[in-house]
């Protein structure tokens, strides 16, 4: 069932750029190795997911959704839910939750790397116990000028805001560092 081998060598040929990445990086390969069902919501401890900094071409906004779940400001993503490829699995939800449709990968593969803590909840009348989120981010390009929708059943607000009030708007404190650093990187593109 281990079938993660072109996950753990994206992980793998990924350069961390702070320690966090590299902690989260050394962690990411041990669960890879340890869980074979870590691409799948089954692992009820750790599971990988997949989202996107979406900028616009100018790389002064990036595209936010309200998220209705977490109540606050944020990228867009989802589950990989068995996909070890990533980036499709980044497009297919950048392309749901924002009606966007044309979107240029800007980074040469992962963007950026971080684990991230889910506390327990009820999603769809079903009890979620708290986990980790493995995260692979990718920096995606759209044009401001493409229509924009609304995806109801997840989120209330599709925007494009300026790089910094990103991190502003964001009301989930532990997203705050991880946002300055995708922001951070793309000033040195």
């Amino acid at each position: 069932m281990n079938n993660n081998k072109n996950l753990k060598e994206q992980i793998e040929n990924y350069i961390p750029y702070n320690e966090q990445e590299k902690n989260d990086k050394e962690l990411m390969l041990k669960y890879i190795d340890t869980f074979p069902d870590v691409l799948t919501r089954e692992n009820k401890m750790c599971h990988f997911t997949a989202s996107n900094w979406i900028v616009n071409k100018e790389k002064t906004k990036v595209l936010m959704i309200y998220h209705n779940l977490y109540k606050s400001w944020a990228w867009t993503g989802g589950h990989a839910d068995g996909d070890d490829n990533l980036l499709n699995v980044a497009i297919k939800e950048a392309e749901e939750e924002t009606g966007i449709r044309n979107l240029k990968l800007l980074s040469n593969g992962i963007y950026g790397i971080q684990i991230l803590t889910v506390d327990s909840h009820i999603k769809r009348g079903q009890f979620v116990p708290s986990h980790l989120h493995l995260d692979c981010c990718f920096l995606l390009e759209a044009d401001e000028k493409e229509p924009l929708r609304i995806k109801k059943d997840e989120n209330s607000g599709v925007e494009w805001v300026e790089l910094d009030k990103a991190v502003e708007l964001t009301s989930e404190k532990k997203m705050v560092p991880i946002y300055k650093k995708l922001n951070e990187k793309l000033k040195e593109i």
